[in-house]
């Protein structure tokens, strides 16, 4: 899978969060744990690389 040139930086935003979600999910009966938050990173990274493309444009 090719990966977006900030998903580093994508990444770092997610780890800033990554506390409240944890609360919020485990609130809902949901653990997290490695193993069951990889997919949903793929996926975050995804979603930010994305939305900075679509801003990447517009703002030319």
């Amino acid at each position: 899978m090719d990966q977006h040139p900030k998903a580093m930086e994508f990444m770092q935003i997610a780890m800033k969060y990554l506390p409240e979600a944890k609360q919020k999910l485990e609130e809902l009966g949901i653990e997290l744990s490695l193993e069951t938050i990889q997919p949903m990173m793929e996926l975050f990274t995804k979603v930010m690389g994305e939305a900075y493309d679509l801003g990447k444009q517009e703002a030319k």
